[in-house]
């Protein structure tokens, strides 16, 4: 294997954990501060529910996004036509 390939492939696998930290700890660092606001208001858990799913939901928004834009720059190196093989 040569070097611009290992390298690569270690680049894939860093990203994959970076965003498979960022999936999990931003929801839960949310999370905790809805439940310190919740302390704070007296009310049930409103606020740790409300932020964690919030941000759960940004974050995939996200990810979908980046994944879709990769996907478009593959199929146009690949030189694929985008429309192929979508119902009109």
């Amino acid at each position: 294997m040569d070097l611009q390939a290992r390298r690569d492939l270690n680049n894939g696998f860093g990203d994959s954990l970076a965003k498979a930290f960022e999936l999990a700890l931003t929801p839960l660092l949310f999370g905790f501060l809805g439940h310190l606001l919740d302390r704070w208001a007296g009310t049930s858990p409103l606020f740790l529910l409300g932020f964690a799913l919030f941000t759960f939901g940004y974050l995939a928004w996200k990810s979908w996004g980046r994944y879709s834009e990769a996907m478009a720059e593959h199929e146009r190196r690949l030189g694929i036509r985008p429309d192929r093989g979508r119902r009109a």
